[in-house]
């Protein structure tokens, strides 16, 4: 037998590369497979974190495009003899995903749906597909998988397996290891193999035929001992699953769940499906101390609940923070409980889940806390509170500074008679080493998350982790509970298992490695054989660690530098998600975690620690990471740590074009505030350019502006402030400031014209504030930003402070309606050391709808509208409107036109974002964006629909992709007006 391979250990990220053979195994893999082949030190740097607090580089990253491939590499990877590791999402909490191997990624090709047979509730998918999407095929048909993750919505199934995924109903839908009816794989040395409850040991294929007769002999010879060693819960996934090998009629597809790749690697995964419950009611337990939760919960699962999760005190306050989450929060959490339990009823009889409802506001009374119970019996109530615990992983990561919840210990699994004693004790080993814990999750099966936090970039973090992690385990066993309960071994826990299960049965698990593996070439160092768990040489912040102090253009302070901000990823994947949501629009084009706010992340947090050599972060490769980057701020509101890609875009840009300056493309968008009033008198030649043929093409050429896609049309009656001003006629209501951008002043002033129309017809009094220079119209600085030319982007903002000063301290509102140059004034504006004043406007700037809503909100709106011809109205949110939750303001709005029924678009990006869908080497992935959502629904809509769309680009990709007029909102109002 060949020896086994030790994990190997990559201490130094950016000397990896100087690995002997990696040119050849990489030319080879290029010539022999049909997916893609990633061996640049960015991409390995990219591949190199999961969610855990491990860093090891790999290899090389193999993304295959189909099974011949899987085959293909792995039969490359043994003739090299290199280690092989599948990877899905890449969200591992334990470290499972990272190692010096060749990188399988799966999720980009391999996530097909195969073989549905809905009348036996079965389904056979590719390892990639991620849950969500499984779940969002079958829910038409009345099914759904029900091993809930808490991150479905980028999870893939071959993950999910591999590390028997549990979810927070697995009180009754048990884990994934239940839920698993057959795992088709391909073996260490290339051969198919089919795993599942026959026994067919006349297969034609000997190596199965040995491998099942082996396995099955260790079943049989440690049986008493895995029975008397093995935890009596549902919740342990620690090791492997031997004792699906003690019956002669065991599913060895059961043995493969939960082995993280270290056996085979999963093909295809045969599923059971379960119907969903007709109704569900949810309530949310609300405890004065955590202790009475924990206590709690024993009684409370006899009501046979689908499902019991706790929320603590840390998790509320963090959750407030989050824009996308405090709504939600606010609604569902009274006064300062110290713990919640959502506790959830599930089934086909709606009168039963009430009264089961009903019995648990009972039984918290008859515990001694009458009246805890928020009820949610709405669906979209319910969905949005388990949106907020879905997300409790990256709401304990939001927090800012060194210190983080770290994962460790963070699934370990007690009997319920003995959780609120365990959690106790845990609370007091945490105390005793200076720190305190965060805690969430699953009460139900006595599998909690407890992350104590921790300063990981500092030695003292590593020893306090070890010393915590030791007393944890030992307090586990006392318990006779389990150390890995839900997020597996990987490298923090596997080298436990010696005395959770005895030196007996971890030889057993090695000689089962062995078996499959016999020259451990896949996943090494996982669940045998592992290294320590507190080796920093293997950790994201390892000794030495540091980041390159940097002259920042921007403020960063609030995160402690622009590398701490940068830090924030936790790697949790959640900007991998499809839909809905905003982020991230270029990944769910191009699937390359290249183009992905953690790529992103990760690849300048490389950067500015030295870690991909010399000026990485000013260097071409790095441009090609941010170049996708639309800058939409879905990352803003929906990442959950607060990753800001499209303010470190600005930063990056900035450092950037320091270096290598700017092309004549970038220089005409930057600086069109300053050229557009001489512009604008030439813009009938200026307009020509989508009229001549050939001028279209050469201005691609020259300029680099896609000839597929039209500019914006000049105006020639440009909407001037003074001008306007003039003919306001007087009224005595209340003042306001209606702030005209560029865009809108240039290019569709009749825009202006209706805001101003609607704004006095509802009897405000309405100012036009120009520049006191009285040299050219005001500006936000949007364009400056773009570029990354944040001092010229001060010199406009500074220039716009000083013209509405007045206006400001007088406390007037700022009305814009351009959602990228207002909200700018609500975002950028803060951190671009403008001074206390810049902070004041923010407060005060509104765009158009959320102005007029907050006046219909407070009774104050007086606006005569009447009918349209039209009916309906599709809207599309521009993504700024997104990321600072104003969609609801436009929706209120557009719904004051009597009779007007308002339909939404579930959509990302439009994918023109500003200029970036003007550019040609954009063009492609500008219309991809727009026909994953946006593009077809316009298509789709009735002709007498109208199309509401805020953003300038956003009406221009509607035009120039479905061949429709989007209006602004203020431009529908109008057309409503009551004329007198």
């Amino acid at each position: 037998m060949p020896p086994v391979l030790h994990s190997p250990v990559t201490r130094n990220t950016a000397s990896a590369s100087s690995r002997i053979g990696e040119p050849a195994l990489a030319a080879r893999l290029h010539r022999e497979i049909e997916g893609e082949v990633l061996f640049d030190a960015y991409s390995r740097g990219r591949y190199s974190t999961d969610a855990s607090i491990y860093q090891i580089e790999p290899i090389g990253v193999v993304l295959p495009r189909n099974e011949q491939d899987v085959v293909r590499a792995i039969q490359i990877a043994a003739e090299e003899g290199v280690p092989v590791l599948p990877r899905g999402g890449g969200t591992s909490q334990i470290g499972q995903t990272v190692g010096e191997a060749l990188v399988l990624d799966t999720s980009k090709y391999l996530n097909g749906i195969h073989s549905f047979d809905p009348d036996a509730a079965t389904v056979s998918v590719e390892p990639g597909l991620v849950l969500e999407q499984l779940n969002r095929f079958l829910k038409p048909r009345g099914l759904f998988f029900p091993v809930d993750v808490s991150t479905g919505n980028r999870a893939t199934l071959g993950g999910m397996a591999g590390n028997n995924s549990c979810g927070a109903r697995s009180i009754r839908y048990g884990n994934m290891v239940h839920n698993v009816r057959a795992i088709e794989a391909v073996l260490a040395d290339g051969t198919r193999a089919r795993f599942d409850e026959s026994i067919n040991l006349a297969e034609d294929c000997s190596r199965y035929r040995d491998l099942t007769e082996r396995l099955r002999g260790i079943g049989a010879r440690e049986a008493e001992e895995i029975a008397r060693r093995f935890p009596k819960l549902l919740r342990r996934v620690g090791g492997y699953n031997l004792d699906m090998l003690t019956t002669r009629d065991g599913n060895l597809a059961r043995l493969l769940v939960g082995s993280e790749g270290t056996l085979a690697f999963f093909s295809r995964l045969h599923l059971d499906l379960q119907r969903i419950p007709a109704h569900k009611v949810l309530g949310i337990c609300h405890f004065p101390n955590f202790y009475q939760a924990m206590d709690s919960t024993r009684h409370i699962v006899k009501l046979d609940p689908s499902a019991v999760e706790l929320v603590d005190r840390t998790m509320i306050d963090l959750s407030r923070e989050i824009p996308m989450f405090r709504a939600t929060v606010d609604r569902f959490v009274k006064g300062q409980p110290d713990a919640l339990l959502l506790v959830e009823f599930a089934g086909d009889d709606r009168d039963e889940q009430h009264r089961r409802l009903k019995q648990l506001v009972e039984l918290m009374g008859s515990l001694g806390i009458p009246d805890a119970v928020v009820e949610a019996i709405e669906p979209d109530f319910q969905q949005a509170v388990w949106e907020v615990r879905k997300a409790g992983l990256n709401i304990m990561m939001s927090m800012k500074g060194d210190g983080k919840p770290v994962s460790f210990i963070e699934d370990c699994a007690v009997g319920l008679e003995d959780l609120a004693e365990y959690t106790d004790r845990l609370t007091q080993v945490f105390h005793k080493h200076g720190t305190t814990g965060t805690w969430y999750a699953h009460a139900s099966v006595g599998c909690l998350h407890v992350r104590p936090i921790l300063n990981m970039k500092d030695e003292s973090g590593a020893k306090k982790m070890r010393a915590i992690a030791e007393e944890a385990m030992a307090m586990v066993r006392e318990y006779k509970g389990s150390h890995s309960g839900e997020h597996g071994d990987g490298i923090a826990r596997s080298e436990f298992h010696e005395p959770m299960f005895g030196s007996r049965l971890v030889r057993a698990f090695e000689e089962v490695k062995d078996s499959f593996d016999p020259a451990g070439l896949f996943n090494p160092g996982k669940i045998v054989r592992p290294p320590r768990m507190d080796d920093r040489g293997l950790f994201r912040y390892r000794p030495g660690y540091a980041v390159t102090p940097l002259d920042t253009a921007l403020d960063w302070s609030e995160w402690g530098g622009f590398g701490a901000a940068i830090e924030m990823c936790n790697n949790n994947g959640a900007c991998r998600k499809r839909e809905p949501g905003v982020m991230c629009p270029s990944y769910r084009v191009t699937r390359d975690e290249q183009h992905l706010t953690r790529g992103r992340a990760n690849s300048l947090r490389l950067a500015l620690s030295g870690q991909l050599g010399r000026d990485a972060l000013v260097s071409d490769d790095m441009h090609a990471t941010m170049d996708l980057c639309v800058s939409c701020k879905g990352c803003k509101r929906e990442c959950p740590t607060g990753v800001d890609m499209a303010r470190m875009k600005i930063e990056f840009l900035n450092h950037y074009h320091r270096r290598h300056g700017l092309k004549l493309k970038d220089r005409l968008i930057a600086w069109l505030p300053r050229y557009a009033p001489w512009g604008v008198r030439f813009g009938f030649l200026l307009n020509l350019r989508d009229r001549l043929p050939g001028l279209p093409w050469l201005s691609e050429k020259l300029l680099g502006y896609s000839a597929r896609r039209p500019l914006p049309r000049w105006q020639r009656d440009v909407f001037n402030p003074e001008q306007e001003s003039a003919k306001i006629t007087s009224a005595n209501g209340a003042e306001v400031v209606l702030l005209i951008d560029t865009f809108t002043n240039y290019f569709e002033p009749d825009n202006a014209r209706a805001a101003l129309a609607v704004l006095q017809a509802a009897g405000y009094r309405v100012h036009l504030p120009h520049a006191l220079d009285g040299d050219r119209p005001l500006c936000c600085g949007r364009t400056f930003l773009y570029a990354g030319l944040v001092e010229e982007a001060q010199t406009e903002a500074r220039r716009l402070l000083d013209a509405i000063r007045p206006y400001v301290e007088h406390g007037l509102p700022i009305i814009g309606l351009e959602p990228s140059c207002l909200l700018t004034l609500r975002d950028e504006f803060k951190v671009m050391r403008l001074g206390a004043e810049a902070d004041k406007l923010a407060t005060q700037a509104l765009l158009f709808e959320e102005f007029l809503a907050r006046e219909q909100a407070a009774g104050r709106l007086q606006l005569n509208l009447q009918p349209l011809a039209a009916k309906r109205a599709l809207l599309h949110g521009h993504c700024h409107q997104k990321a600072f939750g104003a969609m609801t303001a436009v929706q209120d709005v557009l719904r004051l036109v009597p009779g007007l029924e308002v339909q939404v678009v579930e959509s990302s990006c439009c994918g023109m974002a500003g200029a970036f869908g003007y550019q040609a080497g954009h063009y492609d992935v500008s219309m991809k964006m727009g026909e994953l959502n946006l593009l077809p629904a316009v298509r789709a809509a009735e002709p007498d629909t109208l199309i509401v769309a805020d953003g300038t680009s956003c009406r221009q990709q509607i035009r120039d992709g479905a061949q429709r007029e989007a209006l602004h909102v203020a431009r529908v109002l109008e057309q409503a007006l009551v004329k007198n």
